[in-house]
C-alpha cells in the first residue's frame, strides 16, 4: 500500500482499542475513512481523511442509511462488546450488538453496495473454546461464553452470505492482544497498571495459558488482508504461536517493571467457564498472506509498560 488511494473504507468500532490504531494508519496511508459509531459524549475520531457517521448497529434503518450514503469500497467491522467476563451477565446485549449488529451491517452492504470489494470481520480466538492446541482454522469451534457464541454465530452468517451471494468476506480470528492506551480492564494492562500504582496486585486464576500479541501485529493483520484477493472468502488466525500461563506472563511483567510487592491470585471473580489452554497456529496466514508477528512478548511488554509509566507520571 503506497498511499495513492481515493477508496472509501467504513470502519465500525473506530473509538475502540484496535479501531483507534487502525484508523490512524488507514488515514496516513491515504484512504478516505468513515468511522461509524454510536454517539458517546467525549469519544470522537479526528484526523485527516476521517469522517464520522453516527448510528447504532442494532438499528437496521440506521445502518442501511449510512451504508447507502457512504457507498464504501471496503468495510472493516470491529465494533463489538468484547469483555468475555461482561458477556456472562449481559448475554442479550452482547448478542444484539455482536451478532444482530453484524447481520444488519452485512445485509446493508449486500443490498446497497454492489461494488463492495471486501468485508473484513473481527472475530476472535475465543470461538475455539477448549480442545487440542495449537488452534488451527480447520479445527471445530467450541465457543463457551456468550461473547464467543455471538462471534461464531456472526462468522457463520457471513459465510452463508459468501456461499449464497459471493459476499467478499474475510474473517480474522485474532488472539489476545495488548497495548491499550486507555483501558485497564484486560489482563496485561490491568497487571501493569496495578504494579505501577500499588503494592498488592489482585488477579484471578493463574493457570490458563494464553497467546498474547502486541497491538501493532494485530493492526498489521488487517492491513495485510485489506485489498488482498487471497484473503477473500477465508478465515485466518493471527497470533504468535507462543502459549504461557498467566502466572508466567505476570512474572515477566514483574521483572520488567521492577515490582517488589505481592500478587494476590484468586482475588477477583472467576468466570463460569474458561478456556484453559489457548494458543494458535498462524501458518495459514504466513503461507497465503506472508504475515507473521514482528514483536516478541517481551518487546511488546516493554513498550506497553513504558507507555503506562509515562501516562501515570502525568
Amino acid at each position: 500500500m503506497d498511499g495513492e488511494y481515493n477508496e472509501k473504507i467504513l470502519v465500525t468500532g473506530g473509538t475502540g482499542f484496535i479501531g483507534n490504531f487502525l484508523i490512524e494508519r488507514l488515514s496516513k496511508i491515504g484512504y478516505n475513512v468513515y468511522s461509524f459509531q454510536r454517539y458517546v459524549t467525549g469519544r470522537y475520531i479526528v484526523g485527516e481523511n476521517i469522517k464520522t457517521i453516527f448510528g447504532d448497529l442494532r438499528e437496521y434503518t440506521d445502518v442501511r442509511k449510512a451504508i447507502k450514503a457512504v457507498q464504501p469500497d471496503y468495510v472493516i467491522h470491529l465494533a463489538a462488546i468484547s469483555p468475555v467476563a461482561y458477556s456472562y451477565d449481559h448475554p442479550q446485549e452482547v448478542n444484539e450488538v455482536n451478532f444482530l449488529g453484524t447481520i444488519n451491517l452485512a445485509e446493508a452492504c449486500l443490498r446497497e453496495v454492489p461494488h463492495l470489494k471486501q468485508f473484513l470481520f473481527a472475530s476472535t480466538s475465543e470461538v475455539y473454546g477448549n480442545g487440542p492446541v495449537p488452534k488451527r482454522e480447520d479445527m471445530p469451534a467450541n465457543p463457551n461464553s456468550p461473547y464467543a457464541v455471538s462471534k461464531y454465530a456472526a462468522e457463520k452468517y457471513l459465510l452463508y452470505l459468501r456461499d449464497a451471494y459471493d459476499f467478499p468476506v474475510t474473517i480474522l480470528r485474532n488472539f489476545n492482544t495488548y497495548g491499550r492506551r486507555r483501558n485497564t480492564h484486560f489482563f496485561i494492562e490491568r497487571t501493569i497498571y496495578q504494579m505501577l500504582t500499588r503494592n498488592i496486585v489482585r488477579l484471578g486464576d493463574p493457570t490458563p495459558v494464553r497467546d498474547f500479541m502486541y497491538v501493532e501485529d494485530h493492526v498489521n493483520s488487517y492491513l495485510t488482508c485489506l485489498g488482498n484477493n487471497k484473503a477473500i472468502g477465508e478465515v485466518f488466525n493471527f497470533c504468535t504461536g507462543r502459549g504461557l500461563t498467566l502466572e508466567e506472563v505476570t512474572e515477566i511483567i514483574s521483572d520488567l517493571v521492577g515490582f517488589e510487592g505481592d500478587v494476590a491470585w484468586y482475588s477477583v471473580p472467576l468466570r463460569p467457564l474458561d478456556i484453559q489452554v489457548l494458543y494458535g497456529d498462524y501458518s495459514k496466514a504466513e503461507k497465503m498472506l506472508a504475515w507473521r508477528p514482528k514483536y516478541k512478548l517481551e518487546e511488546g511488554l516493554k513498550l506497553t509498560i513504558s507507555y503506562w509509566r509515562e501516562k501515570l507520571s502525568g
